[in-house]
């Protein structure tokens, strides 16, 4: 995760200078995502798993606050954003800026990104870095007196639900990022909600969920797969939870 606002202008001039990406090709060695389409008034709307996006946007509707401090979502940005907890779970909503690194990719790489890092904080089970353009993962911030995840069991592979327009993306935590901000995700997670997943100019300003579940992980990390086949049973077993 980067600081998004002393980049913007950089990566503004940048892209003019940078030719627009081609296509990403498929990875063969990601699995494709479970997802379902589900209809409510004749609209149709992208959902990984069995829980609708409203039934865990109310259960996480009151927020008590864990964190001891709040977040910004960008640089100058106001200190708003609490980290709320309710047993099984930590939330907060905010807003979701790209991130674009780990293992370089056509889409996701120094010459598309002004930013582009070439590693992320937890790895594949083949100790290679993530790929932010296939694999949807989540940034988390960096443990500091605010907040620390690690506190709630959260590390590399733990299954967030990110809600957004009524979609639910089962994501992994993949990265960490400054401790002061927070709201960021992967190309690849972007782009399963409908998200522009342009790392210079994409993301959005609010109104996305993330729902970080303290029980298992998936493994390994890089099965997109497995996140949705954990993910679902953890937000189940959240919804039900007192």
């Amino acid at each position: 995760m980067r600081t998004r606002n002393a980049a913007l202008a950089l990566a503004a001039g940048a892209a003019l200078l940078v030719p627009a990406p081609m296509p990403a090709a498929a990875d063969p060695q990601q699995s494709e995502p479970n997802h379902k389409s589900v209809g409510t008034n004749g609209s149709s709307a992208f959902r990984e798993g069995s829980v609708p996006a409203a039934a865990l946007l109310a259960k996480a509707g009151s927020c008590r606050q864990v964190s001891r401090g709040k977040y910004r979502t960008d640089d100058g940005a106001a200190e708003s954003i609490p980290v709320c907890g309710k047993r099984g779970a930590v939330f907060w909503k905010a807003d979701m800026d790209i991130d674009c690194d780990g293992r370089p990719s056509r889409a996701c790489n120094r010459r598309t990104d002004p930013m582009f890092q070439n590693a992320t904080a937890f790895q594949e089970s083949n100790g290679r870095q993530l790929s932010a353009e296939h694999l949807p993962y989540i940034v988390v911030p960096g443990v500091s007196r605010h907040w620390s995840h690690t506190e709630h069991g959260i590390t590399g592979g733990s299954v967030a639900a990110v809600i957004h327009e009524g979609k639910v993306l089962y994501a992994v935590v993949g990265d960490t990022g400054p401790t002061d901000l927070i709201g960021e995700a992967s190309y690849a997670a972007a782009k399963s909600l409908g998200i522009n997943p342009d790392p210079r100019s994409g993301g959005t300003d609010a109104g996305v969920t993330y729902i970080v579940f303290d029980g298992p992980k998936a493994s390994p990390v890089e099965d997109h797969r497995a996140a949705v086949t954990q993910g679902d049973a953890l937000a189940r077993q959240f919804l039900r939870q007192n």
